[in-house]
């Protein structure tokens, strides 16, 4: 598996130049997506909706707004 773009503008161009924050999104090389955020699953786990679960070898990330409307229109439609 690799990684064969970032979608979105990268942290640097979202004002991140100490490395503090750096969310991102990548789309991998089998369709997949990566996501670097802040690990927020023991907080938000038990917050989660009726309908939503997640597998014990998942995680819950935070990514900023502005990291996901800036990566919108490079993602795919299908």
């Amino acid at each position: 598996m690799k990684i064969l773009r970032r979608l979105g503008a990268s942290p640097r161009e979202r004002g991140s130049m100490n490395g503090d924050t750096c969310p991102d999104i990548f789309e991998l090389s089998d369709g997949n997506f990566a996501v670097i955020g802040t690990e927020a699953t023991a907080d938000l786990d038990k917050k989660l909706p009726s309908d939503a679960a997640r597998a014990d070898y998942e995680r819950i990330v935070i990514i900023s707004r502005e990291t996901l409307v800036r990566a919108k229109a490079d993602i795919p439609d299908a």
